[in-house]
């Protein structure tokens, strides 16, 4: 598989580049949308049956199960 396609998996919204100002505003939406986040994920997946749930979502990448326990743990690190 060449370089940039498995980048494209791996970073299917491209990596993060850090915000050069960091406003009250900018701050605010960002808490909003970290806070929002669950509830979101929760309605993407709640109508996805358990064979869905195990599948990868890339070729050798974890199964969806995984990224979604994952996004729980990262949300739990403080």
């Amino acid at each position: 598989m060449e370089n940039t396609t498995l980048e494209k998996l791996q970073y299917p919204i491209g990596k993060f580049t850090a915000s050069e100002i960091y406003s009250k505003e900018y701050l605010a939406n960002i808490i909003a949308e970290i806070a929002s986040f669950p509830e979101r994920l929760k309605n993407e997946v709640i109508h996805l049956t358990d064979e869905q749930l195990e599948t990868p979502y890339r070729k050798g990448g974890w199964i969806i199960r995984q990224v979604i326990h994952h996004c729980a743990d990262s949300h739990m690190i403080i």
